[in-house]
């Protein structure tokens, strides 16, 4: 699904958080917002999600405008920092909730968590209860339950941060295997310069609110705006 902003701002007690962001996402690419802390990145990911609303500004999902629909209608899902797994579920019910959600049947959600646990390298781990699991499984958790929504959007607020360096790269890796597998249209949170390179069809470098650079990795590399 091609994801398209149109000027949006946001403004929090009268302070601009964004400002006049102009950005389009082909259908299936994967890109980064590349930028400091504090600069916009995550607000803009709830914005395209409906959790936050502009005060300027629409978001276009495949052409039409869908500032009018809730969160939980637009298709889009979002994988947090913190991951906001159900603690007292356990790894099957967590995949299979949003599933159950829109009406599915037992045995479906039996078999696509199946299938999903196959894809994260977690066969077997149905029963396993949350506060069991490690910290690298738990984001592979958190990975199936957002692919079990069936979203046209995913959207990753940096997701691998509380990982260390080898369990990241496992982690990325693994995305970008699923993200080419389902063909998902992916915006990825980050302030890690070497994962927006590495893993981007495009990065969006913001600065105090705002996109200054939109481009390949190998153009913001070798030919940065500033």
């Amino acid at each position: 699904m091609e994801l398209s902003l149109k000027n949006i701002s946001v403004a929090f007690s009268g302070k601009r958080i964004l400002d006049s962001i102009d950005l389009t996402v082909e259908d299936g690419a994967f890109i980064s917002l590349l930028g400091a802390s504090g600069c916009g990145k995550s607000t803009l990911l709830k914005t395209i999600a409906g959790i936050i609303t502009p005060v300027e500004g629409s978001v276009f999902l495949d052409g039409k405008c869908a500032d009018h629909l809730p969160p939980h209608k637009r298709g889009t899902v979002i994988v947090f920092q913190d991951l906001r797994l159900f603690p007292h579920m356990t790894v099957a019910d967590n995949i299979s909730f949003p599933m159950k959600m829109r009406g599915a049947t037992k045995e479906e959600c039996l078999r696509t968590t199946s299938e999903l646990l196959a894809k994260v390298q977690l066969e077997g781990f149905e029963g396993r209860r949350i506060r069991e699991m490690s910290g690298g499984q738990l984001q592979r958790v958190a990975l199936a339950r957002a692919l079990a929504a069936n979203p046209n959007v995913l959207l990753l607020d940096e997701p691998f941060s509380s990982l260390d360096e080898n369990l990241r790269e496992d982690m990325r890796q693994l995305v970008l295997k699923l993200q080419k597998d389902y063909g998902i249209t992916t915006v990825l949170v980050t302030h890690d310069r070497q994962e927006a390179l590495s893993m981007s069809d495009k990065i969006a470098l913001m600065v105090d609110g705002r996109i200054i650079q939109y481009d390949t990795p190998e153009k913001i590399y070798n030919a940065p705006v500033n």
